[in-house]
Parts: structure tokens; sequence; C-alpha cells
């Protein structure tokens, strides 16, 4: 095996600049598919991060009558928070939160909105629910960037709001803008006010009750409660977990692509390679070689094609691919383009898990490509091969 790996090393540099070629080309499909898996893990990392720190928490209790995708189940989507979670209520370890229709009326113009009541002094999500403690001349509440800049509003800023009570009654008041955050996950954000909790539960008539609980700890055993859904973190993570898949796949169609026809270009120099050196072949064996051997010789000579690619790579795709962490990849998009928790730059992760799975695939298919052309060596009569000629 010594013999041949050395062997083969001599053949692939002798043959100059056809080797340098797919080994450059296929350097490049190394770099990329690290590159691409690299931003989908980053993306799928950051955007759960965010998640967790802005709108999920641990994991929450719904009301049962409450989807996020209907606003119409807004009306009935409210409960008296059940009294077995009012030990980790006062604890902070849980944060009831108030959700209601709404319309805000910046400069003449009228918004559907969503008004959100939470508690000022809740720590588990980070949002800046301090400044809703704030002396003012209206209900205090913050909002977030895309939401001002859509409505043009800046912090100090009176604006009137308008909603229908538990009773059905229109009301409105004026709110002040007494702080705009800036966040990555739009479902908090966009279209949306927060406002204290005892200001909207008395604003609705809903004094005590709730449409969501936000609990911290996503380890800790939870128990059902009647008329509320427990929906857990992994639960609420499922749909950017299923983006995430969806971009992979479309990725993973495009580095196969790239890979097949750098995995053609060899499929071709080992046919080419096999047809010019059957004089070679032939002394091969007639020097004792068996044909299994020559096989091998061809193969381990294909696959070494990706062993030269992954060091030809390493020498810049290591330093590229570290600059890509550092300073991230800037879409020019935010997250409200989208629709979901994305960041204006994305910063990729490389793991060892998707370096070494990345390199053990592209040596296997490539060397697998070099032994199907090389299998035809076992059917070559020796003299005719000495010879010249195939049989």
């Amino acid at each position: 095996m010594k013999l041949a790996l050395k062997l083969a090393y001599k053949n692939l540099i002798g043959a100059g600049l056809r080797t340098w070629l797919n080994v450059i080309v296929l350097s490049f499909s190394f770099v990329l598919i690290i590159a691409a898996k690299g931003i989908l893990v980053g993306w799928d990392r950051q955007a759960k991060l965010d998640m967790t720190n802005w709108e999920i928490g641990g994991g929450q209790y719904w009301n049962i009558n409450y989807d996020p995708y209907d606003a119409f189940t807004l009306e009935d989507a409210h409960a008296p928070v059940p009294s077995q979670l009012g030990a980790d209520i006062e604890a902070g370890d849980m944060i009831p939160v108030l959700i209601a229709q709404g319309t805000i009326y910046p400069e003449g113009r009228m918004q559907s909105i969503l008004l959100k009541g939470i508690d000022p002094d809740q720590t588990i999500l980070e949002l800046p629910t301090r400044k809703l403690d704030t002396l003012v001349g209206a209900t205090p509440v913050i909002i977030g960037s895309n939401m001002a800049r859509a409505n043009k509003l800046e912090v100090g800023d009176y604006v009137t709001i308008r909603w229908r009570d538990a009773n059905g009654t229109f009301d409105a008041t004026d709110i002040c803008i007494t702080e705009i955050f800036s966040t990555n996950v739009p479902t908090v954000d966009l279209a949306q006010v927060w406002l204290p909790m005892d200001s909207l539960q008395s604003m609705l008539l809903l004094s005590g009750e709730a449409t969501l609980l936000t609990f911290r700890d996503r380890e800790k055993p939870r128990d059902e409660i009647a008329n509320w859904k427990l929906m857990s973190y992994k639960a609420l993570v499922q749909d950017i977990e299923e983006m995430i898949k969806t971009k992979s796949v479309g990725q993973s169609i495009f580095y196969t692509i790239l890979l097949l026809l750098a995995l053609l270009a060899i499929f071709d120099t080992q046919v080419l390679s096999i047809f010019r050196r059957q004089k070679e072949i032939g002394t091969y064996v007639a020097l004792g070689y068996t044909r299994r051997e020559v096989v091998g010789l061809f193969t381990i000579e294909g696959g070494m094609h990706a062993v030269l690619a992954a060091v030809v790579g390493a020498l810049y795709g290591i330093p590229l691919l570290i600059w890509f962490a550092r300073t991230g990849i800037t879409l020019g998009v935010t997250s409200a383009d989208y629709g979901f928790a994305i960041a204006d730059t994305m910063y990729p992760v490389y793991s060892g898990t998707l370096v070494i799975g990345t390199t053990l695939v592209v040596l296997l298919t490539t060397t697998i490509v070099s032994y199907w052309p090389s299998r035809k060596i076992a059917r070559m009569n020796p003299t005719e091969a000495l010879r010249g000629r195939l049989q």
C-alpha cells in the first residue's frame, strides 16, 4: 500500500497541469460547500438565539383559542392566569402577555396594530420594558425600529390608539413613545405596540387575564393545564428549522452540480489516463502486479485528487472562511423583508463535523468516480497492453 501511494503521487505530479486543474476545481467545491453550510448553521443558531432572547424564552403556554396566524382569534384568546403558575410569576420565571387588536393614528393615518401588555419588571426577554415604567402625560409604550420607521415615530412622540374592550365598546387614548428598540425578530416589532400589563388589562376590562405565558427554563418539566396549550421550545422554533431545511435543500442542489462538474473532469482524466498508459499497465502486470493491484493503483491516483484538493483548498479557504466568520456577510435586507428572524449581517459557523464530513464525502465520491473507469483494467490482456492495444 505504501508503494502504491508513492507511485500514485509521482504519477499525479508527473501529469502536471492536468492534475492541478482538477485539484483546483475540486478545491472550489470543498470551500463553497463548507462556506454555504456554514452560513446556514450560523443563521440557524443566530435566529434561534434571537427568538429565544426576544420572544419565546424557554417556551410558552398559549390560551387554547390563540392562533398567531389568525387575528380573528384574539377577541376570545384570553383567560385568567392559572393559579398554579403564580409562584413562577412571582419569582420572575414566567411572564404573562396579553394581546389585543387595535388601531394607531400616526399623523392622521390609520394602521391596524397589535397591543401587547407585559410586566415592566420582567427579565426573561430582552425587550426594554423598564421604559414602560416611565411617568409621562400619557400611557407609556415601547415600539420596534421597523414599526417606528414605517409610521415615522420617534421617542417622545404622542399618538392616539383605539381598541375595543371586552364588552365590545370602542375606546381611545393617547400614548407616548418612551423607547424604540432594534431587533432581528419581526414578530415583536412589526405593527406592534408594547404597553404595561396593568394598563392594557384595565383598557380591555380583562383584569388578571393573559393570552400567553412565557417561561424562562426550557429544561424544566411542565404540566398540561386546562384551556392552555403547552408550546415547548422545540415546537416554537420548528418554523425556523423548516425554513433552514428548505434553504439547505436548495443549496445542496447547487453544490451537487458543482461537485459533479469536478468529478466529471476527474472521470475524463481517468479514462484518458488508462487509454494513454496501456503499455505502463501491461508493464505492471508483467512485473507481477495483479490486475486488482493495478486497479487499486489507478483508483488511489484518482482519490488522491481529493487529498490534494483538500490541501490546496485549505491554503486559501481557511483564511477566507475565518475572515467571513469574523466580519459576517451583509445581506442588504432586514428581517422585516423576510418575516422571520434574520440578522442584517450573518456570521457563519464552521464546525469540525462540517469540515470533516465534507472532506469525507468528497473523498468517497472522488474515489468511486476514479474506480469506475479503472475497472476496465481488469479485463485487459497484458500482452495486448504491452503492445499499446486494448482488448
